[in-house]
């Protein structure tokens, strides 16, 4: 099938844009290849401190012949997506062995968690932790010793942050092993409903409790389809997992086969073998578009929106966000996960999964199937879906046909004929709405602003009784430059109760919201911050404003010259490390270029 003119032209448009950083790049990389396999010049005395405490794997490291894999985990046993890595270390040690090579593990990485820090002052490190899990990484493979990089990492900042220095370390192959999703629990649907009844005052803190308890009860990813499992969608979109690993649960016997067989595939994409596969050469601008591409049509996270631009860019590849809304405007919405439907990704994965989607979208056109993956040449290996035959894996061909069609639909007859998210711009600065979850009707809002500088703020508001009517409700100073960007999904509930009431609601905000935000209208990344003299700082309760996710709009009718800007609200306690990350906010990039204070 032939690329669609529509992919095409926005990959050419990136590849152009590109060429100059990509050149810088690629350049880069070919130094750290011609030195050649990295231990070889290390001295003595380094060697002898890097395989100091490797037993009797010392001889096979001084040689050098063998590939030698570092792995960097992000195992902590707090998290539960996180949590199964803790025996991964000497399981895929063992399987690096017997496929003729050695492994150490080169680091950890912090993995911090947006559901424990959602609505605290925590979250404002969440998405500088990203940053963090880059620069930890560079610090975990910067010994030279490794010929290849296994990285274990799942949830919202960690996969992006692992890609970033992955990307920085390009001459070396890397592949991203999952450890998958919890199995599935109480319906999402009925968990959100309690938590909008416990909003209003209708359900207890017990009962709220027991929802959660029972949706979050297990070893894995959340099962809604937040930021977590969209990393998954996008390692196997952009040719990064092994096919058919992002949603295969924690204990099934195919999980530890599809461990085992990434461990293997590591050894054999080294310099020192015949299938040499640099993660240089993989992340390219086709992979990117693959990735944007499957975000559209799995109506994923809006926090791919803030990490992609930050992933493309540490590899030389400078996106932008007129390519997410051209390729939405292109590609059809194929999926119906929570919060965009019913289904978890559970389902999604039984009806049919990433394997049919990949199938569907390399046949309308809609990805670049010629490109570079850890598997082999072509995206076609990840329309195969992994099995167990007598204790073997293979890969068979994948389903070619929904088993659900209420969770999946093909490509000619999809949910939705474009994707889930949509670039708004006017005189307020450019923004994103997710709308997969949102309403036609409510597609378009426009009433007067309700002017907040803290998502409490908006809370005490709502218990005191003052949103009588129509309204949007703007939360500023939340970018990356004034308090690090939290999340604000604290406040879904109380917009989903304002809406039910017959309001029209919506939100704007240089702030972010949750991966698993839905029905409510929400304009979030508005660029330029306030904090950064962006025009939210000169909004005023009363100005009416325009949110029109139809034509792309986000305007305020008011003569804003003249105004004084409105200033943050100082701190009253930094507290929980937030004072050590003064200099992120200092140097930290615009919204629309991924808020990387690293890059």
């Amino acid at each position: 099938m032939l690329l669609d003119p529509a992919i095409a032209a926005v990959t050419d448009r990136i590849r152009e844009r590109s060429r100059a950083a990509r050149g810088r790049y690629r350049d880069k990389v070919a130094r750290a290849q011609q030195a050649g396999p990295r231990r070889a010049h290390l001295a003595c005395g380094n060697q002898a401190h890097a395989y100091a405490a490797m037993g009797e794997m010392k001889d096979t490291l001084v040689e050098g012949r063998a590939p030698n894999v570092g792995i960097v985990t992000a195992y902590n046993d707090m998290l539960s997506a996180h949590q199964p890595y803790e025996t991964y270390p000497p399981f895929l040690k063992a399987a690096i062995r017997r496929a003729g090579g050695t492994a150490q593990v080169a680091g950890g990485v912090p993995a911090m968690c947006d559901g424990v820090t959602q609505g605290q002052k925590g979250m404002e490190l969440s998405l500088f932790s990203r940053d963090v899990i880059a620069l930890a990484t560079g610090v975990a493979l910067s010994h030279d010793t490794f010929d290849a990089a296994l990285y274990l990492g799942v949830c919202d900042k960690i996969v992006p942050g692992l890609v970033m220095a992955a990307a920085s370390f390009g001459h070396l192959p890397g592949i991203f092993i999952p450890a998958g999703p919890m199995t599935s629990g109480i319906p999402n649907d009925e968990k959100a409903k309690v938590r909008q009844r416990f909003a209003t005052g209708e359900a207890t803190r017990a009962e709220l409790m027991a929802a959660e308890m029972a949706s979050y009860h297990g070893p894995g990813t959340c099962t809604f389809y937040g930021t977590a499992n969209t990393n998954q969608m996008l390692m196997e979109f952009m040719g990064l997992h092994l096919p058919g690993a992002s949603f295969v649960p924690p204990g099934d016997p195919l999980r530890e086969a599809l461990t085992t067989a990434a461990a293997e595939r590591s050894v054999a994409i080294t310099a020192l073998g015949n299938d040499y596969r640099p993660v240089a050469d993989i992340l390219d601008e086709r992979a990117f578009v693959n990735g944007i591409v499957g975000l559209m049509a799995t109506g994923g996270s809006t926090n791919l929106v803030l990490h992609l631009p930050a992933m493309a860019r540490a590899a030389g590849v400078l996106l932008d966000l007129q390519d997410f809304a051209d390729i939405s405007a292109r590609v059809p919405l194929m999926a119906k996960v929570y919060p965009n439907g019913l289904a978890d990704v559970n389902h999604f994965h039984a009806a049919g999964g990433l394997q049919f989607m990949i199938g569907e979208l390399l046949d309308a056109g809609l990805l670049h199937g010629d490109v570079v993956t850890v598997m082999g040449e072509g995206l076609h290996h990840y329309t195969r879906e992994p099995r167990l035959v007598d204790g073997a894996l293979t890969w068979a061909e994948g389903p070619r046909r929904t088993e659900n069609d209420r969770i999946l639909r093909p490509a000619k007859d999809p949910f939705q004929p474009q994707g889930g998210l949509v670039q708004l711009s006017g005189n307020l600065g450019r923004a994103v709405i997710k709308v997969s979850a949102v309403a036609p009707e409510r597609h378009v809002i426009e009433a007067p602003a309700r002017v907040f500088h803290t998502q409490e703020a908006v809370k005490q508001a709502f218990k005191a009784g003052e949103f009588t009517g129509d309204v949007v409700v703007v939360v500023r100073h939340q970018g990356p430059r004034a308090n690090g960007m939290p999340e604000l999904h604290a406040l879904t509930p109380i917009l989903a109760v304002l809406q039910d009431r017959g309001h029209k609601v919506a939100l704007v905000t240089d702030g972010r919201m949750s991966g698993a935000s839905g029905k409510v209208p929400a304009a979030i990344h508005v660029a330029p911050e306030a904090a950064d003299g962006g025009p939210l700082s000169l909004l005023r309760d009363g100005d009416m404003v325009r949110l029109d996710a139809r034509t792309g709009r986000l305007d305020v009718f008011a003569d804003l010259s003249g105004r004084t800007p409105a200033l943050p609200e100082e701190a009253e306690d930094d507290g929980l490390g937030r004072e050590l990350f003064a200099v992120f906010r200092r140097n930290v990039g615009p919204a629309t270029e991924g808020a990387s204070a690293v890059l």
